[in-house]
């Protein structure tokens, strides 16, 4: 399927910068969803703080593929459709439960840390990541320590944070360059959760290629609803 962007060609720095902003972006705003849904309040303001990171991280991206494509961060936020975004599919994903969220938050986490301390070549993603790593550091403690006590919890508790970690497993191919490195910093989380690491088989894909869950057209719909009734608002 042919992948639609607003800008005509896409390089692999480009591709890059973009993937990266657009998975910190789309999981912000899932992650912002739980703002007045959370748990406790104390849950509440870890997951709102975490979503402003992850924007954060997502604004200072879409000002690096800025500089290759010339076009603003709102421009690359709010007027590109779903076939021209690279975010991977697990994090346009409804949230679910509390579990459910929680697991992603951790998967990605992992991936993205693996990521961001891997190092870049280019100098604009070097400067977002030395900030970005140490967000991400904390997003990954926060998250593991939730999902053991979901896991090592209750029946109940166990239960929801099993089904969650089945349900996301076959779209974390997607995330996961080294997928060695990324299972040995999950599976000591999942061990201490007692929960049940699934086998890697088929994997889910296409977002990278702008091919995506219904999910995400929902999402953008109600995220870029201001800008693009007034073209060109500033607030």
């Amino acid at each position: 399927m042919a992948t639609t962007s607003i800008f005509p060609g896409e390089s692999p720095d480009i591709q890059t910068r973009l993937a990266l902003a657009d998975d910190a972006l789309i999981l912000g705003h899932r992650t912002s969803e739980w703002t007045g849904h959370a748990p406790l309040l104390e849950e509440e303001l870890a997951l709102a703080n975490i979503a402003l990171d992850l924007i954060g991280q997502a604004r200072a991206l879409y000002q690096a593929a800025g500089e290759l494509t010339g076009h603003s961060e709102d421009e690359l936020a709010f007027l590109r459709d779903p076939a021209a975004f690279r975010n991977a599919l697990i994090v346009e994903l409804p949230n679910g439960d509390f579990a459910f969220t929680i697991a992603r938050l951790f998967f990605v986490s992992v991936a993205s840390d693996r990521r961001w301390r891997a190092g870049f070549d280019d100098p604009a993603l070097s400067a977002v990541a030395e900030k970005a790593m140490k967000e991400t550091a904390y997003h990954i403690r926060h998250a593991a320590e939730w999902l053991i006590r979901l896991g090592d919890g209750t029946g109940e508790s166990h239960r929801r944070a099993q089904e969650a970690v089945d349900a996301l497993w076959p779209y974390t191919g997607e995330i996961t360059d080294n997928r060695a490195a990324w299972l040995q910093a999950v599976a000591p989380v999942l061990i201490r959760a007692t929960l049940q690491q699934p086998k890697d088989s088929w994997m889910q894909s296409g977002g990278r290629d702008g091919r995506h869950t219904e999910h995400l057209g929902h999402l953008l719909a109600e995220m870029q609803i201001l800008p693009r009734t007034f073209p060109g608002a500033r607030w």
